[in-house]
């Protein structure tokens, strides 16, 4: 389970940058639409799947609110599910 977390926070931050630092500013100041569909679809997809996976994860693990909130919130945040990648799943994967 921590593997198919870890990887989901990863490409969910990969996803969130793309979206927003890549192909909206394409949409916007160069009137080209198609890959901020694809991106915002996958980006989409991906924050619904890191959101369920770590409920699931959390709730697995027995974690209280607080981790549950901060790994809830690093969805939200650019870079965020870098910072909990590191902070709080990366040497739980060698552990299991």
């Amino acid at each position: 389970m921590i593997k198919l977390f870890r990887a989901t926070a990863i490409l969910e931050g990969i996803s969130y940058l793309l979206l927003f630092a890549l192909t909206m500013p394409l949409k916007y100041w160069a009137d080209i639409t198609e890959p901020n569909k694809v991106v915002g679809y996958a980006h989409g997809f991906l924050f619904i799947a890191y959101v369920v996976i770590c409920l699931v994860f959390v709730r697995e693990r027995k974690w209280g609110l607080k981790k549950t909130f901060v790994l809830l919130m690093a969805s939200l945040l650019p870079f965020g599910t870098f910072y909990a990648d590191k902070k709080y799943l990366k040497g739980l994967d060698q552990s299991s």
